[in-house]
Formats: structure tokens, C-alpha cells, sequence
């Protein structure tokens, strides 16, 4: 491991401003640019994406802000917006509309990921991860790993679960890797890709049992 990647996933986390809130959306949007088959899938061209998802991220910035919780480290390479059990199938404030302004002739692909991943939404009482960024020229290096143990740390006091949905083959791992179980499949339609919710159980419950597609 390189001095860089022992020194960036040990500097502080801590809950995002309304001053940081531009930063975060810039993280969010370049980070998943290119990761994974979901963002060709919504938006084919790059350059078009980019501009779509800093629009896109940053309407998710702020409702997660006022709604949820943002945590970041210190020098804002990573991210994760959480939403509390209250708040974990909400919308931001207009957000029909908004996502009509900010994606255009995109729109609908956003919708079809909206209403599919809405469907797989477990109800019970959970927190939900809704977006985990790490900036790509830190990514593995351990830090959206920390970020999450660090949030876990909260959730099991609380003994709440958490809910999230992986979007490719690498960050399903990672979420295997700090307990997190495939619950089933999301199927875009029109050859997209497959995401795969995944749920954490929180700390009194049994073990679950094993995924009989894995």
C-alpha cells in the first residue's frame, strides 16, 4: 500500500455544511461519471452526462442535507447520504419537476430507475444509503470503507438496519464485506444493467440466510 493510501482514509469524518454542499455535488457527479453501467445507461454521452448529473446530484445534495444526513472526510474525497427511517422513500421538494428541468430529453430512463428502485424499497423501519462517492483518483484505497464503518458505528446504537442498492459487481462486495446480504434484483429495462438492493441487518437481529442466487 502507498504512503497516500495508508495516510487519506485516516483523516476525520464529520457532517456536512450547507457551505459544503457544492463540493459534495462536484464528488457526486464525477464519481459516478464513469463508474459502473448505470450512468451510460441513463445518460449515453459524457459530456451530457456531466452536465446532468451536477444538476442531478446536486438536487440529491440538498434534500439529503435537509432531510437526511451527509457525511464527508476531510478533504471531501468521499461522501454518504444517508436518510433516516422517517424520511427513506421520500422525494426532494418538487422533485417531478425538477428532474423533468435537469434531465431533459433523459427523463424518462430517470423515471423507469425512480419507479423500479421504489419497488424493491423494503417499508420496515431502516436507514438508507442512498449514495456512497469516493473521487476516482482515491478509489480503493479504503475510504468509502471507513465511511461506512464509521456510520455503522451510529445505526447499531440504534439498532436500526440499513438498506442500500449496488449498482455493479465491485461496490456489491465491498457492501458484502461490511454485512450487507442481497435481498434480489432490479432489471433495467432496454439492455441495462442489473442493481442488486441490499440489506444490513441491524445488530439484535438473526443472521440471514444465504442468497440462493449467489
Amino acid at each position: 500500500m502507498s504512503d497516500v493510501a495508508r495516510i487519506l482514509p485516516l483523516r476525520g469524518i464529520r457532517r456536512a455544511t450547507s457551505a459544503d454542499l457544492r463540493d459534495v455535488t462536484e464528488l457526486l457527479a464525477h464519481a459516478f461519471l464513469h463508474a459502473g453501467p448505470v450512468a451510460p445507461w441513463l445518460v449515453p454521452d459524457p459530456d451530457e452526462r456531466l452536465e446532468v448529473y451536477l444538476g442531478y446530484f446536486g438536487l440529491f445534495a440538498v434534500d439529503a442535507f435537509d432531510r437526511g444526513t451527509i457525511e464527508i472526510n476531510h478533504e471531501i474525497t468521499c461522501a454518504a447520504l444517508w436518510y433516516p427511517p422517517d424520511q427513506a422513500l421520500g422525494h426532494p421538494e418538487n422533485y417531478e419537476e425538477q428532474l423533468a428541468d435537469i434531465t431533459g430529453e433523459r427523463l424518462e430512463r430517470f423515471q423507469v430507475l425512480d419507479r423500479l428502485l421504489a419497488a424493491a424499497h423494503p417499508r420496515g423501519r431502516h436507514e438508507y444509503l442512498a449514495f456512497l462517492a469516493v473521487a476516482p483518483e482515491v478509489q480503493g484505497m479504503g475510504q468509502g470503507s471507513r465511511m461506512l464503518r464509521h456510520h455503522h458505528t451510529t445505526i447499531d446504537d440504534l439498532d436500526l438496519p440499513a438498506y442500500l442498492e449496488a449498482s455493479n459487481v465491485d461496490n456489491r462486495r465491498l457492501y458484502a464485506r461490511h454485512g450487507y446480504s442481497t435481498t434480489g434484483r432490479v432489471q433495467l429495462p432496454d439492455g441495462g444493467p442489473t442493481l442488486f438492493p441490499m440489506w444490513r441487518p441491524k445488530v439484535s437481529a438473526p443472521p440471514p440466510a444465504e442468497d440462493a442466487g449467489e
